[in-house]
């Protein structure tokens, strides 16, 4: 598979050879379509299947295929690419395997935070989420690269227009995620969920809750019994059919998101549809998990250029390479950013229309890229 698309970009005396090195997560594999897209280098896409007990577990970081299943996966053999732009940990251990193979020849471009061998990767593409003390091989985005497949969501909304015709309006799409380090899924969760759906029925307006492959199913079993009875309720399965998801995002009035789930508060952000953020409880664990993640937040911020700032970023490089403190992923960091933007509001805030502009820093990493390729980063 290729793709030739210019975006504006003069092309280079010769185009590299450039691997997109794939998982089986959609959302990760968008961000790597669209650097695809605004490069306009030809590509070829491998995709790797990993093994079963890696789906959920995880491998450790190396330059490896012991996780993966090479039948089921495309050939990986040379001539070896000159580029490899991934996402993911598990295919980010294919990558540096390959670039293991071409006698670190290939560059690696990393979409989002490494799990360990940082310096073994040409660049990083980290979005406000994951904090990085300022290092040459980090790019900072604001925002996931993941774009809406805008014709898919037109598309649903015609089949789903009128079936959703009937309902009490607002409707309110409420996108249920799962548990992630710091946040836990508990009680506390549902019963806030089942109290904004509530709210949302009283109000004149109809809930419509959707579950995640994340959701955990003592979760699914309170919501399903305690949700009111105006309210839609649809709860994931892997054999799911009749998934409302992108029909909501085309015909939803307003949405609210856990605060755990990255990809949809994008999603809905880059639609510009009204956004309420749902904040998650930590436990006394998460708690402290979260001071560390706050602090590592206020050490990794961007330099100035005041002295003051030249020497906290020193200060951040050397903890950082002693492994003190490690980068790290601050969800609460990424809800301030969208509601900085004009982008979200917390939950109970009701949904008021975006203000600001959903920040579109493609061209940063695209021009980082190319000056890899160039020799001039």
């Amino acid at each position: 598979m290729t793709s030739t698309a210019t975006a504006g970009q003069p092309p280079l005396q010769s185009a590299p050879r450039v691997w997109l090195l794939l998982g089986d997560k959609k959302g990760d594999n968008g961000q790597v379509y669209a650097i695809e897209a605004a490069l306009g280098w030809p590509c070829e896409v491998k995709h790797i299947k990993v093994l079963a007990r890696f789906v959920f577990g995880k491998p450790k970081v190396a330059p490896t295929l012991y996780h993966i299943d090479r039948e089921q996966s495309d050939p990986l053999e040379p001539p070896w690419p000159d580029l490899i732009i991934t996402v993911g940990r598990r295919p980010a251990n294919v990558a540096l395997w390959i670039r293991e193979q071409s006698g670190g020849h290939s560059k690696i471009v990393l979409v989002g935070k490494p799990s360990g061998m940082m310096r073994h990767f040409s660049l990083i593409v980290a979005s406000a989420e994951t904090r990085f003390p300022p290092l040459s091989n980090v790019v900072p985005v604001s925002l996931p690269l993941m774009q809406v497949d805008a014709s898919a969501v037109a598309a649903a909304a015609e089949v789903w227009r009128e079936r959703f015709a009937g309902l009490p309006r607002p409707l309110i799409a409420m996108m249920v995620g799962g548990p992630t380090n710091p946040f836990v899924y508990n009680r506390t969760v549902a019963r806030r969920l089942v109290a904004m759906a509530e709210d949302v029925v009283a109000r004149g307006g109809t809930p419509y809750l959707t579950t995640s492959r994340r959701t955990p199913p003592s979760v699914v079993t309170a919501l399903r019994a305690a949700v009111p009875p105006e309210a839609r309720f649809f709860a994931w399965t892997p054999e799911s059919q009749d998934n409302p998801y992108l029909g909501l995002l085309g015909l939803a009035d307003g949405f609210i998101v856990t605060g755990d789930s990255i990809s949809m508060m994008v999603e809905v952000a880059r639609l510009r549809k009204p956004l309420a953020i749902l904040p998650l409880p930590t436990g006394l664990l998460g708690g402290l998990d979260q001071m560390r993640r706050s602090w590592a937040r206020q050490l990794f911020a961007p330099e100035s250029g005041s002295f003051k700032d030249r020497l906290r970023g020193y200060l951040a490089r050397m903890i950082y390479r002693s492994g003190v403190i490690r980068h790290t992923r601050d969800f609460r960091a990424f809800h301030q950013t969208l509601i900085d933007h004009g982008l979200a509001v917390w939950a109970g805030q009701g949904f008021p229309p975006p203000t600001g502009k959903v920040p579109d820093d493609l061209a940063v990493v695209v021009t980082r890229i190319r000056q890899l390729l160039e020799g001039a980063g």
